[in-house]
């Protein structure tokens, strides 16, 4: 488990104490369960939703549940859309894992024991070759990301790794029955999901295979109705392969290798001419062969040699036709899965040959102009691909070319293995493809465009590589031969077909990358006899994709990917002889494979409370009191066909029936299916395949929309338990908190990039959430001393707006499923703008309705992702119903220039205290908007104003204005150049014309045709005298004054400021030091110095002194009196009793007036001037 240190766990636990109430009201309220209405009241009332059931050979973990928490927040914004919602929630346990992983128990406790007792030096054969981050090898067609992310450690025996999943001796001996792990893991796994808060509606929760026979009898009938549909076929396919396991390999039963599939190579013969190689002699009464595989049987007329590696073990094979095939074992392995030899699966080696014997022999090559060719070395072969033999075309190969030319140029080299010139010099690449802009020799030309000067030049001749095939394939045209004039993608197949009718070439199969299944056996491509379903015929591909085609995948590139699949997607087998699962009815020595009975459950899940009897394996009374031999194929046709007869003898009453056909079309189709993007190659495209299958003619109940992700990385790392960078979905819930994990989740990403679930971000989330509630309650609590009435201030009328618009971006994010974003507008944006309204508030208070409001929608918006914090808070707020059952919130006014004016004024003090920052640090700055000089600490600012802009600037924009009314867009910077060379009025501004057009013009590409306006939508200098007190305490200055730059103080450099960018002065009004004391004791209120200065005012100088005080919430409310004595009062013992003895009251129209030479502030008071001393007292009432 990944272990980040932190600070106590006292707010964790404080959530799961909230959590675990919460959860136990929704469950006593039934709140998530819900039966299809008996009237649609729209054809949009409802929303059905659903995950890949995961599969149960372990505890789910923190991957599972970021891809289900997608469906769990739809799931709650779409119910407080007021629309009836069905999350239902099943097990998937078909298949080859858990079964391998009960008999690798068996032979543990046979070899070792019980409980085993294992050797040090562990056994290969005994251990899984690979091993899994939870422990136990994951059924692929749940996704191969987590498993994939959790392979780092070293291999274990199934015992250990059993107790690593925290499993006693005693309890793991029972594991080795498979049927055991399906009644142990699905418990665990509704417990970890109930409390994380889903929204499930668990009676319709069931476990796959024959266990289940309800499940099991849907199963049989959907493919009795592809069967009869004619969509799944009987023969021998080119299959991934498991000798091993002698059955075909699926993705999910593969170790590694998952999503690779079989690769078709033509398989050109060479056969050897005499001298025939000594070591092969013995055989050259039979035809030898080198064979070349190829993915460019057309380039076949350009053979000028052929590569052999000079270390690779190559070997001899006799095939079926009385030939010699001479090519790798491991490619020969390969071949005898696919009738090349006389007993399947079986290569007889003639004899096993170095590469260095079969250079410089001379071969006859199909095709090529030469009557014979050489095999030559290449050092850069590779065992594991192909045959070891690679036929050489340097005409369209810039590999070929650049090794031909290396071999060509060295004559060492060629000497070292035996090479005469008479097998190199003479043979030149031969034009056989004209390719637009290459010539008819691509491979030469690119590399001379390249510069390419060896063959390990590998970077560039990839790009070559790349360069020549794609144009080559997609626009060449062939120069010789039968297909002469016509274009190669046209006549590739055809061209590979002569090949094989002349018995020039054969066709091969291998993996396209290394496949090792879960036995550990690497895997071949073999011709299987085998049930498949037909995914490549023509019209049910086509039927496909115009189901694709109105199905929202949220990301085009999702799109791009289900066509991709689509396009090359063929036959996959769909049934296996071990494993668990549900037998072919018309031929139950095979088991359905898990990635063909999952593709249509989602059907199952609008019936199965009915039937399932809230039961995993539907083995307690149902509803109706249904036998599962009483659901016949006619059965379940009626129920999910409605225009299905009902059926004749039918034991089931037609009611129950009617029912279950009513859940059925109330709740269909699936409006959203959401997954890992890696099954977009399988599943995924399965689901869509047989849906269109099954409802031939009811498009209505096709998917409507397939929401893809990335996958999960913890702390920036993939996945591995091994690393100890992993975390169950125990683990998280117990560390995190229910909600502070889904924030996390929320928040770790949304795109089908991989998502970044940060543990210091949940733990910022945790204390984000506890600080929520708590200020909730001290709100609430205070909430009588909060301003109220009809009349709103302007901070009011923004924050108001804020929270509307917030309501309107979240909604759109929430619906769009992108929840990062939902959440950084409904959670993170809504707290910053009350943060905001709180600060601008600090003197006139914020007002009562308002704050309500927020806190309302606060909990609303963060509902979907946070239920439970947001649950205790609507309980907070005296509601009685549970939030579950609220509605999403309406969308009041928004005033954007208002928002607009508040976003200045916040950018405006951010910029003033950067300004200010350089101040006091000694850095006196002269900037475009500012001027502060080096100076004591400055007691006020002045703000220069501008209300329109500087002549140059008014004339740039408007030439910018007529260019995008008249032409939609700017010109280029080199044309508005050459424009404005020309006016006159701009000439002594050309050196700073371009920097502000370019400034412009990144405007214009944010804010459209508003950037040009030569003035602002709101007045500027009426925002900042109203927030003048805000922006002086936010700059801890005592004044601030707000001027217009057309005012005749204004200086040259003041009016070269614009609207939307004051200019600022800090300066030190000249005044005297005045200590402001207030005599009450455990008052609160302390003693404080103000500057004051000459002409200020009472009012003046007591909001200066009420921004010390937040307790202060008018300046009204102060007080200020004189000492009679202004010399000896501030030091005479005051009287506890009569803390105004001695003292006169100001008067709240007094100007303070100030002689800084003598230093000494008076007052005019009853036509007198008053000397004040030192010192004053104030009173708070």
């Amino acid at each position: 488990m990944a272990n980040i240190e932190r600070k106590g766990t006292f707010k964790v636990e404080y959530l799961q104490k909230i959590e675990a109430d919460v959860q136990k009201r929704w469950k006593n309220e039934k709140i998530h369960e819900i039966d299809a209405p008996n009237l649609r009241s729209s054809p949009d009332d409802k929303f059905l939703c659903t995950f890949p059931y995961p599969y149960m050979n372990g505890r789910l973990h923190l991957g599972h549940t970021f891809s289900l928490s997608k469906c769990e927040f739809a799931a709650r914004f779409q119910r407080l859309k007021g629309k009836n919602v069905l999350f239902p929630f099943g097990f998937h346990c078909t298949g080859m894992p858990i079964k391998a992983c009960a008999d690798k128990l068996k032979r543990e406790m046979e070899l070792y024991g019980c409980p085993p007792e294992f050797p040090e030096e562990q056994n290969d054969e005994n251990i899984d070759p690979e091993g899994e981050s939870d422990g136990v090898p994951r059924d692929k067609s749940k996704g191969k990301k987590s498993k994939a992310a959790a392979k780092a450690g070293a291999a274990k025996y199934q015992w250990q790794i059993m107790q690593s999943l925290g499993l006693e001796d005693n309890e793991i001996e029972k594991f080795a029955d498979a049927e055991y792990w399906l009644g142990y893991f699905p418990p665990l796994a509704v417990e970890d999901l109930s409390a994380l808060g889903l929204h499930v509606d668990w009676r319709r929760t069931f476990i796959t295979t024959d266990v289940n026979p309800f499940y099991d009898s849907f199963v049989r009938w959907q493919f009795l109705k592809l069967k009869e549909l004619n969509k799944i076929q009987f023969g021998k396919r080119y299959t991934i392969y498991s000798e091993k396991d002698n059955q075909p390999c699926m993705d999910h039963d593969r170790s590694s290798g998952e999503g690779v599939g079989p690769q078709e190579y033509t398989l050109t013969k060479m056969k050897i001419l005499e001298p025939v190689p000594e070591k092969l002699r013995p055989y050259s009464k039979k035809p030898i062969f080198l064979v070349a595989a190829t993915l460019r049987p057309e380039t076949m007329y350009g053979q000028t040699n052929c590569w052999i590696h000079p270390d690779i073990k190559y070997i001899a094979f006799e095939t079926v036709k009385d030939e010699v095939f001479v090519c790798t074992s491991r490619s020969a392995r390969n071949m005898c899965f696919q009738g090349f030899t006389k007993t399947e699966g079986k290569f007889n080696v003639l004899v096993e040959v170095s590469g260095q014997d079969l250079l410089g022999c001379a071969l006859k090559a199909p095709m090529t102009i030469f009557e014979k060719i050489y095999a030559l070395p290449m050092l850069t072969i590779k065992d594991n691909k192909g045959t070891g033999v690679v036929t050489s075309v340097p005409s369209d190969s810039p590999d070929d070319y650049a090794a031909l030319t290396d071999l060509k140029k060295k004559q060492p080299f060629r000497e070292k293995y035996g090479i005469t010139n008479e097998m190199v010099l003479p043979f030149d690449p031969i034009p056989i493809i004209e390719v637009p802009e290459l010539g008819n020799l691509s491979a030469v030309a690119v590399c001379d465009n390249l510069k390419i000067q060896s063959q390990n030049d590998k970077e560039k001749l990839a790009q070559a590589k790349e360069m020549v095939y794609l144009k080559g394939f997609y626009d060449g045209v062939m120069l010789i031969g039968e297909f002469k004039g016509k274009k190669v993608q046209d006549v590739k197949k055809a061209l590979q077909k002569s090949l094989l009718d002349k018995n020039e070439a054969v066709v091969y199969y291998e993996p396209e990358k290394t496949i090792i299944s879960r036995s550990g056996d690497e895997c071949v491509v073999a011709l299987c006899d085998q049930w498949y379903l037909d995914y490549g015929e023509e019209n049910w591909k086509k039927q496909v994709l115009k189901a694709l085609d109105r199905i929202n995948t949220y990301h085009d590139e999702v799109k791009r990917n289900f066509i991709g699949c689509i396009n090359w997607l063929h036959e996959h087998a769909c049934s296996r002889t071990y494993g668990l699962g549900t037998k072919l009815p018309w031929d139950p020595k095979w088991l359905i494979e898990s990635l063909s009975d999952s593709t249509i459950y989602n059907a199952y899940y609008t019936i199965a409370h009915l039937i399932q009897g809230n039961s995993f394996r539907g083995d307690k009374p149902n509803l109706f009191n249904i036998k599962p031999e009483q659901l016949t194929p006619q059965v379940w046709d009626y129920v999910f066909y409605k225009d299905a007869k009902y059926p004749s003898n039918c034991e089931i009453k037609k009611e129950a029936l009617d029912i279950m056909r009513r859940e059925f079309e109330y709740w269909y189709p699936v409006d959203v299916r959401v997954s890992g993007k890696d099954l977009i190659q399988n599943h995924l495209t399965y689901f869509i395949y047989n849906h269109c299958a099954m409802w031939p003619n009811d498009e209505s109940k096709w998917p409507k929309s397939i929401r893809g992700n990335g996958h999960l990385l913890l702390n920036s790392a993939k996945m591995s338990k091994s690393d100890g960078n992993f975390l169950t979905l125990k683990e998280a819930l117990e560390k995190f908190s229910a909600d502070g994990m889904r924030l996390c989740l929320a928040d770790a990403g949304d795109s089908v990039e991989d998502a970044n679930f940060v543990e210091a971000n949940a733990d910022a989330g945790i204390l984000r959430l506890y600080t929520f509630i708590e200020w909730v309650k001290e709100i609430l609590k205070s909430k009588d001393i909060l301003r109220s009435g009809k009349n709103y201030t302007f901070n009011d009328k923004v924050f108001e707006s804020e929270i509307n618009l917030k309501i309107k971006e979240t909604d759109d994010f929430y619906t769009k499923m992108l929840f990062k974003e939902a959440l950084r507008t409904g959670f993170f944006e809504l707290q910053a703008a009350r943060d905001k309204y709180r600060e601008l508030c600090l003197l006139d208070g914020m007002h009562i309705d308002l704050i309500l409001r927020f806190i309302e929608i606060q909990a609303l918006l963060l509902s979907p992702i946070c239920p439970h914090v947001a649950e205790k808070v609507w309980e907070l707020l005296g509601n009685k119903t549970s939030i579950v059952k609220a509605s999403w919130p309406k969308v009041g006014s928004i005033n954007e220039v208002n928002i607009k004016a508040s976003e200045y004024l916040m950018e405006t003090a951010h910029s003033f205290r950067i300004h200010l920052k350089n101040y006091l640090q000694g850095k006196g700055t002269k900037t475009k908007y500012s001027i502060t000089s080096r100076a004591e600490k400055p007691n006020m600012c002045t703000v220069w104003v501008a209300k329109s802009f500087p002549s140059w600037q008014s004339c740039i924009l408007t030439v910018l204005k007529e260019h995008v009314i008249k032409n939609g867009c700017l010109p280029d910077n080199k044309t508005l150049s050459a424009e404005f060379a020309k006016k006159d009025e701009l000439k002594k501004y050309m050196k700073r014309v371009m920097p502000f057009v370019q400034a412009t013009r990144e405007k214009v590409d944010q804010l459209g045709l508003k950037a040009l306006a030569l003035t602002l939508e709101f007045d500027e200098a009426e925002i900042l005298r109203n927030n003048s007190i805000y922006l002086a305490n936010t700059l801890d200055v005592e004044e601030l004054i707000v001027k217009y730059t057309d005012e005749p103080d204004a200086t040259e450099k003041m009016k070269e400021c614009c609207p939307g960018s004051p200019f600022v002065v800090f300066s030190n009004k000249p005044g005297i030091k005045l200590e402001f004391v207030n005599p009450i004791v455990s008052s609160g209120f302390f003693s404080k110095y103000i500057i004051i200065g000459d002409g200020d005012t009472y009012q003046k100088v007591a909001e200066r002194l009420s921004k010390y005080f937040k307790m202060i919430k008018k300046p009204e409310s102060i007080q200020f009196y004189r000492f009679e004595d202004p010399i000896l009062g501030p030091v005479t013992m005051p009287a506890f009793n009569e803390p105004l003895k001695g003292k006169v009251l100001i008067p709240d129209n007094a100007i303070f007036n100030v002689d800084v030479t003598n230093k000494k502030i008076t007052i005019k008071q009853d036509q007198k001037v008053v000397e004040i001393g030192t010192q004053v007292i104030y009173l708070v009432i």
